[in-house]
């Protein structure tokens, strides 16, 4: 049996999509054919024809930001068929040190975002009659780092919420899945490539010695969007370029 990778009459809404992996995935799904909602704190600035591409300003905390988007997708492509929670923030401290704004705050985005969006957009895909729902997740959904409290433990969330979702939405036809990005260029990512050794322990410690492009998780989004990824659900798929296979 073999599955197509084209996206032709989906539709999806993609989140953070203004740059970085939330970019990459929006313009993957555009070139399989997909009619996209792409949203962002600022518009995104992607090349698309007006009837295959929406970018939206949206601030994904905002109390009206799930009604706001699924709302464009139906106004203005008829109805959902993919959501990719890919807005994310990710604020440094030690558990010593984190503020409980900077904490409140990553769980906001995070977390809540996905869990509001998702189950706004849960009838539309319902009356799909199934789809796909992809959160970003990280390598922090499984693990610790220094530094990163707030981050990791949000991330674990996206696992825990991911998977509860995957267990109640599979009667409709309704997959779930996580994204796991190790270290990845993105804007996010940047600040702490500036540290030579940081950039070179997650080079040495990759074996494909590198470190990842957007585009690397864009396909592995891609492929959760198709239907052969149809009895794929609950599963968290690392995009690390196997950082997290060794030791």
């Amino acid at each position: 049996m073999t599955h197509s990778v084209a996206l032709d009459g989906k539709v999806a809404i993609v989140t953070g999509a203004a740059s970085g992996i939330g970019e990459a995935i929006a313009k993957a799904y555009l070139s399989a054919g997909a009619k996209v909602v792409a949203a962002d704190l600022t518009a995104p600035r992607i090349d698309g024809s007006p009837d295959a591409l929406l970018s939206l300003v949206c601030d994904v905390t905002d109390d009206d930001a799930p009604a706001r988007l699924c709302g464009a997708a139906a106004n203005a492509f008829g109805g959902l068929d993919i959501l990719v929670n890919n807005a994310g923030v990710c604020l440094p401290g030690s558990i010593e040190d984190q503020s409980l704004e900077d904490w409140e705050k990553t769980f906001a985005i995070n977390v809540t975002a996905p869990f509001r969006t998702s189950q706004a957009a849960i009838p539309m895909l319902k009356e799909r009659g199934g789809g796909r729902i992809i959160n970003l997740g990280s390598i922090m959904s499984e693990f610790g780092g220094p530094g990163l409290c707030a981050y990791g433990t949000s991330k674990h969330a996206v696992a825990g919420l991911s998977k509860g979702m995957a267990a109640d939405l599979g009667k409709y036809g309704i997959t779930v899945n996580y994204l796991q990005p190790g270290s990845i260029w993105s804007g996010m990512s940047r600040p702490f490539m500036a540290d030579a050794d940081f950039r070179k322990y997650w080079e040495s410690k990759a074996p494909m010695g590198r470190i990842g492009d957007p585009e690397d998780v864009a396909a592995a989004a891609l492929f959760l969007a198709t239907d052969g990824s149809r009895f794929v659900s609950g599963a968290g798929i690392r995009v690390c370029g196997g950082a997290m296979s060794t030791f």
